[in-house]
């Protein structure tokens, strides 16, 4: 028998490390994707009911194209690990995903094509929009949600960010957490992103110095933090969101620097 030279044997050893773990869930993926695309080719059947006349022919129309996503949901993870989080993604019962999954070193797991609808906001709003699932891009980022984010990981976000916001044409204004969207529920990410990192490169808005800021009379807040998106049905809870995200503080008490904050915000959504 021959034998095995040590750079053969280190290859078979490296191609025995790198099984995919997740091939029956992989499997799960595409053969679901495969059943949407096969829906989405389908004639659409006639309309005709009662006497509502149907058409002779079907005529599909030629001038449409896929949805594409408006908005950007960033989280936390709120687990230990990416391999934790990779695994919840991929069981059945939780009924939870999201588009991209980022580990602390900055590893990037696209789990989910972008023009599908992820289970990623859940019950939230932002504005008028009550179904956010459906026209956002769900990123969660490995973090238990009392850690810093380390550079490796905000690079990668950075990055992809970048791609998403110029392949969808994504406004800078919607880039938001899941805490934005779900005051009531969630603080992810929490008050350790760096979100003004993240506007000062477009993505996400952020107030301009305040120090000549002067609000007018009979400022509403609550109108303010509507207008810019928040759910205020639980003002407090809106509050909260709004100094975590523009503050990193949700300890100190509402006062005259968060109005000139707010108001000066505001003005960017008029």
């Amino acid at each position: 028998m021959k034998r095995i030279q040590p750079l053969v044997l280190l290859l078979l050893l490296a191609a025995g490390c790198s099984v995919n773990p997740y091939k029956k869930t992989n499997k799960v993926y595409k053969t679901q994707a495969k059943d949407y695309a096969r829906t989405i080719s389908e004639n659409p059947l006639p309309v005709g009911a009662d006497s509502v006349p149907g058409p002779p022919y079907w005529v599909g129309t030629i001038n449409f194209n896929l949805r594409k996503p408006n908005f950007v949901i960033i989280h936390h993870t709120a687990q230990n690990s990416c391999p934790q989080t990779l695994q919840t993604f991929t069981i059945q019962k939780t009924q939870v995903s999201a588009h991209y999954v980022i580990c602390r070193d900055g590893t990037v797991h696209h789990m989910l094509n972008d023009y599908l609808r992820a289970w990623q906001a859940g019950a939230s709003r932002w504005g008028n929009i009550t179904d956010i699932n459906s026209i956002s891009i769900g990123i969660e980022l490995d973090n238990n949600g009392m850690e810093p984010f380390p550079d490796a990981q905000i690079n990668s976000l950075l990055h992809l960010l970048t791609k998403l916001k110029t392949t969808y044409n994504i406004p800078a204004a919607n880039f938001i957490g899941h805490g934005d969207i779900a005051p009531a529920r969630k603080n992810d990410p929490s008050c350790l992103f760096p979100w003004k990192e993240l506007a000062d490169k477009g993505f996400g808005l952020w107030y301009s110095d305040t120090t000549n800021v002067k609000v007018p009379e009979g400022f509403s807040s609550l109108t303010a933090l509507r207008i810019v998106g928040y759910d205020v049905r639980d003002s407090s809870a809106a509050i909260m969101a709004f100094k975590r995200h523009f503050e990193q503080d949700t300890i100190r008490h509402w006062d005259s620097v968060d109005q000139k904050l707010l108001y000066n915000l505001y003005r960017q959504y008029e």
